[in-house]
């Protein structure tokens, strides 16, 4: 829903925001601009960046005083891209951040960022955006241009995937600000609101704002950083979003050795002295060939620690809750643990051994090769760090490494220390051996992991 605000004929209307003052000097108006646009489909999904026109809308005020803070809305009328043929996205799944160049008598940029916020999207229809918002101070007299820039799409699942569209021409002002020198209010931030709180992955409802030659910008941008890395001093709930990562595994099977490529990613949260990991699976399908009582599957993973830090953190996953029937798709869970930092410095994550237990059976599956850094994180060293709990218990600690956790598997498929091997119902074994194409037999369940492109079909 979009909402403009409007000042009266003859009045203004004030809103507190912090210590600040935010002055929608005079009524607002909006203008559209269309530009030459490329858009880049996140590498996971091997899809061609797209070429398309972006037309957006830009609301600001027609005047306003020096020293003024101002919102400024950015309203996609079209997107450069659709949501391709690849999977339908859910509702309140779709959020935007975008840039506005800031011109005139005052020169920069500004932040916006828009709400989780979308009607479903099928595949191959328009994507409808929500407005982005931000908050200009105004700094000198004169006319302030607004022309908005590049923007980027953030979906938070079946994985938080970034489209990124830049201009492929100079970009036409959509709005124009007439600032007078009335030495307007001073002091305050220059961050704007998120417009709303999202409902995936990430999402911290943080503030955005603007950076200009003026004067010095100090606004806070939410949300998850970008690259997978995090800043120091973070507060208790704030989020970290890994990137994701391709993990090519060799999987020690009861019926032999197995091969499969899926992408992961760990993500977190501030927690006291350490941090809650959250490793995810993309949308994957784990098709039974059997009946599978509840409570027979349960994953788990040893997190790789590496960078200032050394070591692996448990995560691991409920197991299934409901009996699944013979050729009936079985999800992968979120895998948590705890990681409490052992040294102070940058810290990286990166995923490592997978264990699935299911009827009696243990399959290992350790990467091939390093799959890269998934999640760096500031870290102060804690008492008994580096390590950590899972969701159910005890993890392991210091330097100390379960198998080959710590690093690839070797040339052979072979490494030491790899949790046993075996099964009870050797019968059971031979009637699930259904092993085609990208199929694993996990323990007693087969493991699919189905191509991205056909992700949610």
């Amino acid at each position: 829903m979009r909402r403009h605000r409007r000042a009266g004929a003859g009045g203004i209307a004030l809103l507190l925001a912090g210590a600040g003052i935010l002055a929608a000097a005079g009524p607002a108006g909006a203008a559209e601009t269309a530009y030459r646009t490329e858009c880049i489909p996140p590498p996971i999904s091997g899809l061609p960046a797209v070429q398309g026109t972006t037309r957006a809308a830009v609301t600001a005020p027609a005047t306003a005083k020096v020293g003024d803070e101002v919102e400024i809305v950015w309203r996609t009328v079209e997107a450069a891209s659709k949501n391709p043929d690849v999977l339908d996205l859910d509702k309140d799944t779709v959020r935007p951040t975008g840039t506005i160049k800031v011109g005139g008598a005052q020169s920069g940029e500004l932040k916006v960022r828009g709400p989780r916020q979308n009607p479903p999207l099928p595949k191959n229809s328009p994507m409808k955006l929500p407005d982005m918002k931000g908050t200009l101070k105004l700094e000198k007299p004169g006319e302030v241009t607004l022309a908005p820039g590049a923007y980027t799409i953030n979906v938070s699942k079946p994985i938080s995937t970034d489209t990124k569209c830049a201009p492929k021409e100079e970009v036409r002002p959509a709005a124009t600000i007439k600032v007078t020198d009335g030495g307007g209010s001073s002091g305050g931030t220059a961050g704007g609101s998120t417009g709303g709180s999202g409902t995936g992955g990430g999402d911290t409802g943080g503030s955005t704002g603007a950076t200009t030659s003026g004067g010095s910008t100090t606004g806070s941008s939410g949300g998850s950083t970008t690259g997978g890395s995090s800043g120091g001093g973070d507060s208790d709930g704030t989020s970290h979003e890994g990137k994701v990562v391709q993990v090519a595994y060799a999987c020690k099977t009861p019926i032999g050795d197995r091969k499969a490529t899926s992408p992961v990613q760990i993500n977190a949260v501030k927690k006291g002295g350490g941090h809650g990991l959250t490793v995810k699976f993309a949308k994957s399908v784990m098709d039974s060939p059997a009946d599978i009582p509840a409570g027979a599957v349960k994953p788990s993973m040893e997190v790789r620690v590496g960078g200032a830090d050394k070591g692996t953190v448990k995560a691991e996953g409920p197991a299934n809750k409901e009996p699944v029937k013979a050729g009936q798709p079985i999800a992968i869970p979120d895998l948590k643990g705890t990681y409490t930092p052992g040294a102070t410095g940058k810290a990286t994550l990166t995923p490592g051994v997978l264990t699935v237990r299911a009827l009696g059976t243990t399959t290992t599956c350790t990467p091939e090769k390093d799959p890269g850094v998934s999640l760096a994180l500031d870290t102060t060293a804690q008492q008994g760090g580096t390590g950590g709990t899972t969701a159910g218990g005890t993890g392991t600690t210091g330097d100390t490494t379960a198998g080959s956790a710590a690093g690839p598997a070797s040339a052979g498929g072979t490494s030491g220390g790899l949790a046993e091997t075996g099964a009870d119902d050797h019968g059971t074994l031979r009637a699930l051996a259904l092993v085609a194409g990208t199929v694993v037999l996990l323990g007693g369940a087969v493991f699919t992991l189905t191509p991205w492109r056909r992700l949610g079909r």
